[in-house]
């Protein structure tokens, strides 16, 4: 099946501040990936696939990530060709560009990416075809680099998110991470999260999967820290994590993830499939 049936169209109404938390993520853990400047990262771009009837989430990642770089050449992917044509019109500029295109990545063999961003695009479609759009997706990127790909609600309050490296030309990406963010203004209980996880993780939440395991051993260690008295849902967050660490391998317990509501499992050998 050729690439471009994997492309699904969407509604495309994403709300500005959206992926907020995910950039500041990403400055944060990956600030050497979108600074890195020797040889073809000179010119490696973050390309934002699916930015919908607006681009504000590109635009917005464009000018957080330009705080670190400021030469960072940023490319807006959009499968609707009358949005891409009015993005490119109103908002591309000499290292802004909007593009048509889909998981098939519109750029040339000279424009490789450092980091590619699929957010809220794979809810629909085959489940079996998403180890290829992964594939698909993490082509144009330079070894080492990074493709994001989840959901989120409409605003961004809850969020869930694969962190995929790129390892080599030929291996498909390392499903290295799963990324979870909450802003609290939802309340917080695991559960919350698990009904944003990415589209294959899904449905993997039965009895003996690793995920959820993983869960069981969140909703422990969340009830473990109320029982305790951290009752507000900033205190039951935070303090669920390192109960969780001691249970679960790969559970980062950095201050800044906790403080910022994110909990990142890396898994030993990566996030199953």
């Amino acid at each position: 099946m050729a690439d471009a049936e994997l492309d699904i169209r969407t509604r495309g109404r994403t709300a500005p501040g959206r992926l907020r938390a995910l950039d500041a993520y990403l400055c944060h853990f990956e600030s050497a990936l979108l600074t890195r400047q020797d040889d073809a990262w000179a010119r490696a771009a973050f390309v934002d696939v699916g930015f919908g009837e607006h681009p504000w989430t590109t635009l917005e990642s464009a000018a957080a990530f330009r705080a670190l770089n400021p030469e960072l050449i940023v490319v807006g992917v959009e499968l609707d060709a009358e949005r891409a044509g009015a993005a490119a019109r109103t908002h591309a500029d000499a290292r802004t560009h909007f593009r048509e295109g889909g998981f098939t990545l519109p750029l040339s063999p000279d424009e490789p990416a450092r980091v590619v961003r699929a957010m809220n695009l794979l809810r629909q479609g085959p489940l079996e075809r998403i180890p290829e759009v992964h594939r698909t997706l993490s082509r144009s990127l330079l070894p080492s680099g990074l493709l994001v790909e989840g959901s989120s609600d409409t605003d961004g309050a809850v969020l869930v998110a694969h962190l995929l490296r790129r390892v080599s030309e030929d291996a498909p990406p390392l499903r290295e991470s799963l990324l979870f963010h909450t802003n609290f203004s939802r309340g917080f209980a695991p559960l919350l999260l698990r009904d944003w996880l990415p589209r294959d993780l899904r449905r993997r939440v039965r009895p003996g999967e690793p995920v959820h395991a993983f869960f069981q051993a969140w909703e422990s260690a969340w009830k473990a820290a109320r029982a305790a008295g951290h009752t507000s849902p900033p205190d039951a967050f935070a303090e669920s994590i390192p109960r969780l660490a001691a249970m679960t391998p790969g559970v980062a317990t950095d201050a800044w993830l906790l403080t910022h509501g994110c909990l990142r499992w890396s898994p030993p050998g990566g996030i199953p499939p």
